[in-house]
C-alpha cells in the first residue's frame, strides 16, 4: 500500500476492506472516504477522455485541461502527418521509378518532381492541422460542457455527440476550395456500421437490425458497389474520382479506345472511334477489322483471342500488376509494427506478409478478369450489348471479395460502397435527376461531421462495437476512458 492511503495516524485506511475496483496501481478507492477523495496519488489519468463522466466528483484544474488539449490535438496532428505523408512519400518514390524506367520527355502539362515534394508536403502539413484540430476541438468542446453545465453523469450520454458535431468542420482546413465526397461518404459508412452494431445489441431495435447480421453481407454490399463502380468505369468515367479512375484504367487493362467503343455500342450510338481500336491492337502486334455493324462488343474487347483465351492471358497480365499494390499495404506495416520481433520471428512475419500481399493480389486479378469474363458470356449468351446489362453483368463481380479473409472483406466493400454512391448521386445529379441545394454548398462538411458525431458518440458509449485496431488509434490520441464506478450512496437511494 502507498503511503498515501493511511490516514495521519498510521492506520489503514477503512476503504480497503471494501470490494470497489481500484482505479490507481491495482487499489482500491472509495468516494465517500475523505482520505480517498482527497489524495493526490490516485487522480485519474487528464489524457482519458471521458473519467469526468466516470468520475463526477473528480474535477481537473485548468492546467490539466489544457494539457489535455494540446496533447490531443498533437497526437491528432501527428496521425493526419503520418498517413498523408507516407502515401504523398510512396507516390513521390513510383513517381521517381516511372521518371527513371521511361525515355520520353515530361509532357506538357506534367509536373516537375520538386513541385510533386512540395504539394505532398502541403498537403501533409494539411491533414496534419486538419486531424489535430478536429481532435483538440473534440477535447475542447468536451471539457468546456464539462466546466459550463457540470453534472458530468447527466451530460456524459450527448456529449461526445455533440463534440464531434462540432469538430467536424475541421475538414476545411484541408482547403476551402478542396471537396472530399468519398472520405465523407466512406466516413458515413463507418458510423452506419457502427449504429447498426449498436441497434443490434439494442433490445429495442435489435429486431429491426437482425438482417444486418448476415453473413455475406460483405459480399452483397460489393457486388451492388461493383455494379456501379464497372458501369461507371465503362459508361461514364467522369463520375468516378481522378485518382479512383487512374486505378481503374490501369487494373482494368483496356484502352480508353475500347471503352469508348463499348460505350457506343451499349448506348446504340454510332462508333466513333473503331479505328483508334484497330490501330490499338496494331501498335501490340494483333492486326484486326472491326465489323462496324456487330451486335456484340467481344471483338473490340479481347481482339482476335477467344473470349476463354482472353479470360487466362488477362488474369496472369492482372496479378502482376496487382502484386506491386499490395507488396507496400502488407510488408510496410509488418517491418514498422512487428520490427521488434523481426529478428526472432523474421520467417514467420515475412511469411504472413508474402502470404497476405499473394492473397490480395489473386482477389484484385480475378475480381478484374472476372469483370470481363462475366461481360462477355452475357453479351454471348443474349446477342446483345445495352446499359442495363452492362450494370447486370458487373454485379457479379463482387463475388471475388470471397477470396480476401473476413476481416478485410467489410473494410473493402464499404471502401467501395462509398465510391459507388458517389458515382451514382454524381450521375443523378449530372442528368438532372437530382438538384443539389443552393444554401448547402459543402454537403461533405455536414456529413462528416455528423458522422463522426455519431462515431465518437459510439466511442464513448458502445465501445465493444469497434474493432481493436481503430479502438487503439482512437485510445492513443484521445485516452483510455475508465470503468465506471458503483453509484454514489445519494444515487441508491
Amino acid at each position: 500500500m502507498s503511503p498515501s492511503r493511511r490516514k495521519a495516524n498510521g492506520s489503514r485506511c477503512s476503504c480497503t476492506r471494501g470490494e470497489i475496483d481500484g482505479i490507481s496501481g491495482g487499489e482500491s478507492f472509495d468516494r465517500t472516504c475523505t482520505h480517498c477523495n482527497g489524495s493526490d496519488s490516485i487522480k485519474p489519468d487528464p489524457a482519458s477522455s471521458w473519467f469526468l463522466s466516470s468520475l463526477s466528483e473528480t474535477k481537473l484544474d485548468d492546467s490539466e485541461k489544457l494539457r489535455r488539449i494540446i496533447v490531443a490535438s498533437l497526437k491528432g496532428f501527428s496521425v493526419g502527418t503520418g498517413i498523408k505523408g507516407g502515401l504523398a512519400l510512396f507516390s513521390i518514390v513510383v513517381r521517381f521509378a516511372r521518371r527513371r524506367s521511361s525515355s520520353k520527355s515530361r509532357r506538357t502539362g506534367d509536373f516537375s518532381n520538386s513541385e510533386a515534394i512540395s504539394m505532398g508536403i502541403k498537403e501533409t502539413l494539411r491533414y496534419g492541422l486538419f486531424l489535430g484540430t478536429f481532435a483538440g476541438t473534440f477535447v475542447s468542446v468536451d471539457e468546456a460542457i464539462c466546466s459550463l453545465v457540470g453534472h458530468q453523469r447527466q451530460t456524459a450520454k450527448w456529449r461526445a455527440l455533440f463534440a464531434g458535431l462540432v469538430a467536424g468542420p475541421s475538414m476545411l482546413l484541408t482547403g476551402p476550395n478542396t471537396t472530399h465526397t468519398s472520405l465523407a461518404v466512406y466516413i458515413l459508412m463507418r458510423a452506419a456500421v457502427l449504429a447498426s452494431r449498436c441497434g443490434i445489441k439494442s433490445k429495442r431495435f435489435g429486431s429491426i437490425c437482425k438482417p444486418l447480421t448476415w453473413e455475406h453481407g460483405d459480399l452483397f454490399l460489393m457486388c451492388l458497389s461493383s455494379s456501379q463502380i464497372l458501369s461507371a468505369y465503362i459508361l461514364k468515367q467522369e463520375s468516378l474520382p481522378s485518382s479512383y479512375k487512374s486505378f481503374l484504367n490501369k487494373h482494368g487493362g483496356k484502352d480508353l479506345s475500347i471503352l469508348q467503343g463499348i460505350k457506343d455500342l451499349a448506348s446504340a450510338k454510332p462508333f466513333t472511334n473503331l479505328r483508334a481500336i484497330e490501330k490499338h491492337y496494331k501498335s501490340v502486334g494483333v492486326d484486326i477489322k472491326l465489323d462496324p455493324n456487330m451486335r456484340i462488343p467481344c471483338s473490340m474487347i479481347h481482339g482476335g483471342e477467344s473470349c476463354t483465351k482472353h479470360g487466362l492471358t488477362f488474369f496472369l497480365q492482372a496479378y502482376m500488376r496487382a502484386l506491386p499494390v499490395y507488396v507496400p499495404v502488407y510488408l510496410i506495416p509488418a517491418l514498422i509494427v512487428h520490427r521488434q520481433d523481426l529478428l526472432k520471428k523474421q520467417y514467420s512475419i515475412l511469411g504472413k506478409g508474402l502470404f497476405g500481399t499473394a492473397r490480395s493480389s489473386l482477389f484484385l486479378s480475378t475480381y478484374c478478369t472476372s469483370a470481363w469474363v462475366w461481360t462477355c458470356l452475357l453479351f454471348r449468351t443474349l446477342d446483345t450489348c445495352n446499359i442495363p446489362l452492362v450494370a447486370i453483368a458487373t454485379f457479379p463481380t463482387g463475388l471475388a471479395l470471397a477470396i480476401e479473409k473476413k476481416s478485410r472483406r467489410i473494410e473493402i466493400s464499404l471502401y467501395c460502397l462509398a465510391r459507388a454512391i458517389e458515382s451514382f448521386f454524381t450521375s443523378m445529379t449530372e442528368a438532372g435527376y437530382i438538384r443539389p441545394p443552393k444554401i448547402l454548398r459543402r454537403a461533405d462538411v455536414v456529413v462528416f461531421s455528423v458522422s463522426t458525431a455519431i462515431i465518437m458518440h459510439c466511442y464513448a458509449q458502445e465501445r465493444e462495437v469497434f474493432r481493436s485496431k481503430y479502438l487503439n488509434v482512437l485510445d492513443w490520441v484521445f485516452g483510455v476512458p475508465p470503468p465506471p464506478p458503483p453509484p454514489l450512496p445519494s444515487e441508491e437511494t
